[in-house]
């Protein structure tokens, strides 16, 4: 990670010799790239060289301003990047994954903009595999779309007061007409103590579309997911437990739409997500093992339960090496794929090979 320490006036026109504010700014980003296979039950993917299979390549800037009196000003501006084909992984929007500024103090931290759900970012701290590589929470989970991160967003963070935080986030629809069109709110409570972590969060999403002209309003009841998780810090090795709800229209959407294994996948309306797993030092690395079960609770009754390994073997703080391969068993026309951190894969098998760098 680069910084770069900036010093600027209070306000324009200040004398040289008038107070100042300390400012530091980081460069900060990932590159990773890796060998990626995929089958389904009947046919074979091309191998392929892929970006972000363990977590998506980006660069990113972040910074602080100190403003006295325990304030402070905060910002963040990330991109993804493909470093195989040197594109940006978002069309015609630059700091797709973050773009925030906000205000922190003794109440905490409020930020206006783009920015992570209080959902995704409690599937991602109690993932063994962090919602990356072939062994992914994505497989299953609905870890997708405005379920992972939204626009117009304002959040609020917690000091941590006895091993307790919390967090709310609330995302304005912008539909000219109708204030609850496209609306989103999600909240997020956790409590810490030594090797024990717990964390439990909502997301609630309305996927109303208002009238356009002649065409007419589309109305939906509301989509709602409720995650509780899990882990405890045994020394040698660490537990994990996710318990995830879906219920309404676009609770779950279907990341991985576009698969190999002979079937249309339908996105449940109903359903229970459940993830066991252990994340351990080994040698030189560290070993990531997950199950994972979906119950589709819909007349479809379209389960399916997954199992990844994985293996990150550190060369430096900031360098690695890794491997990894996941399988899903899909039931009653289910079509759940094998995803990595950055695309939906399209078989019920597969693997990674990669290097990632982080500065």
């Amino acid at each position: 990670m680069k910084k770069i320490a900036l010093v600027v006036p209070f306000a324009l026109g200040m004398s040289a010799g008038a107070a100042q504010a300390q400012t530091g700014v980081d460069i900060y980003g990932i590159l990773d790239a890796a060998i990626v296979g995929e089958r389904a039950s009947y046919v074979s993917q091309p191998v392929k060289l892929t970006s972000g299979a363990a977590s998506a390549s980006r660069i990113g800037f972040r910074g602080t301003e100190d403003l006295g009196g325990g304030l402070s000003a905060f910002f963040t501006l990330e991109t993804g990047t493909k470093i195989d084909t040197g594109a940006i992984d978002s069309a015609n929007t630059l700091f797709n994954r973050q773009a925030f500024v906000g205000l922190k103090g003794s109440f905490g931290a409020v930020a206006l903009g783009r920015q992570y759900t209080p959902w995704h970012l409690t599937l991602a701290a109690f993932d063994p595999f962090g919602t990356g590589y072939a062994g992914t929470s994505k497989n299953l989970f609905p870890d997708s779309g405005v379920n992972i991160r939204t626009s117009n967003t304002i959040t609020w963070k917690s000091p941590v007061v006895n091993g307790v935080d919390g967090e709310l986030a609330y995302t304005a629809g912008e539909q000219a007409g109708d204030s609850s069109a496209g609306r989103q709110f999600g909240a997020a409570l956790g409590y810490t103590d030594g090797p024990l972590a717990l964390r439990a969060a909502y997301n609630n999403k309305n996927s109303d579309v208002v009238a356009n002209g002649a065409v007419a309003a589309v109305k939906h009841d509301l989509g709602r997911n409720a995650i509780v998780a899990a882990s405890y810090n045994f020394t040698e090795f660490t537990l994990h437990a996710i318990y995830n709800a879906d219920k309404g229209y676009n609770s779950a959407p279907l990341w991985n739409v576009a698969n190999l294994n002979g079937v249309v996948p339908t996105a449940t309306t109903d359903a229970r997500d459940m993830l066991l797993g252990v994340s351990a030092p080994l040698g030189q690395g560290k070993l990531m093992f997950s199950v994972m079960h979906k119950d589709d609770r819909t007349a479809l009754n379209q389960d399916a339960t997954s199992w990844g390994l994985g293996y990150l073997y550190s060369l430096s703080k900031r360098t690695g090496l890794y491997a990894a391969y996941a399988h899903i068993d899909n039931k009653n026309g289910a079509g759940y794929t094998v995803a990595n951190n950055s695309e939906t894969g399209t078989g019920a098998t597969g693997y990674n090979l990669g290097i990632r760098h982080t500065f």
